[in-house]
């Protein structure tokens, strides 16, 4: 993977643009208290009037979730994206899609037109294929906290967030280094599930040289061990240099079924690729969401346990 280029920084009073690219609205409450949090820090924030739409477990049909993203991505006044939650269907988008400028008369974009003014996209989870896609651009993105998820998050998270995204720098995270020295590369966050769905297609973007970060939720151990399992034997680890770990909430086995615990498999699954590992990193599902660039270099430190952005 190339590195990528960060957008303009965003500054009080731009347009940000909110949109539901994946699973239908639920957290209206959360939703809107994150929708305030951002323009409390002075944005303009255009909810989309199709947010709350579904379509069984979607936010609206395919149809109406792509015009959403297209809308935001080709404005020229829309500065960031917010994505409202996670779920499922990001993915559905992502067929036949293009980040190039669309002639209106022309069925299909040219490939050579060019890319709009890069801008922001802000999500995880689910929106891992978006942010994959958008770093195969060469555009980095940022794997953080959504609209439904950003009230819950402690100020110094949301802070870490604002920072990414108006050109400050952020402070390393701490984890636990599993021995294995430093190591630099592009890091790639991702929700494992989501990212292991997207190997070997058009979305996945080239894995040689990055620090993958990876988390997960509601997966149980053998179901991780299963994940991490395919992404062994297709050979995608071969060319990643290290990996951050994040939280894998909820990733118990149910009482009285033979299991190893998520600790377990996690070593188990990886330990023997030989590369510089650091785990219990602050970011992922129920709890701190740390935001991480797509794109940017970083350094791993598999002895002091930090993962760090590279200026």
């Amino acid at each position: 993977m190339n590195l990528c280029s960060l957008p303009p920084a965003l500054q009080p009073g731009d347009l940000l643009r909110v949109i539901a690219p994946s699973g239908a609205m639920r957290e209206v409450e959360a939703f809107e208290k994150g929708v305030e949090i951002w323009r409390s820090r002075g944005y303009q924030v255009k909810v989309d009037d199709n947010v709350s739409d579904r379509y069984g477990y979607l936010a609206g049909t395919d149809e109406n979730r792509r015009r959403q993203l297209q809308e935001a991505w080709h404005d020229p006044e829309c500065k960031g994206i917010l994505c409202a939650r996670g779920g499922y269907g990001s993915a559905r988008l992502l067929e036949d899609w293009t980040w190039q400028a669309r002639d209106k008369e022309a069925p299909i974009p040219n490939p050579q037109s060019p890319i709009p003014t890069p801008k922001w996209l802000i999500g995880f989870s689910d929106v891992t294929g978006l942010l994959w896609s958008l770093g195969k651009e060469g555009i980095a993105g940022v794997h953080g906290p959504l609209l439904t998820t950003i009230a819950a998050e402690p100020e110094w998270s949301k802070q870490r967030l604002f920072d990414l995204v108006e050109g400050r720098s952020v402070e390393p995270l701490k984890g636990t280094g599993w021995g294995g020295g430093q190591v630099s590369g592009i890091l790639l966050p991702a929700n494992l599930t989501v990212a292991t769905h997207f190997l070997n297609t058009p979305i996945q973007p080239e894995l040689d040289g990055v620090i993958l970060a990876l988390e997960d939720v509601t997966e149980v151990p053998y179901r991780i061990d299963r994940l991490l399992t395919q992404w062994r034997l297709s050979g995608a680890f071969k060319k990643v240099r290290g990996i951050a770990l994040g939280r894998f909430s909820r990733c118990e086995a149910p009482p009285n079924i033979p299991s190893l615990t998520i600790e377990e498999v996690l070593r188990d699954r990886l330990s023997l690729l030989n590369i510089p590992i650091v785990s219990d990193l602050p970011f992922g599902h129920d709890g701190c969401n740390a935001a991480l660039p797509i794109g940017i270099l970083g350094l791993l430190d598999a002895d002091k346990g930090l993962l760090s952005l590279c200026s």
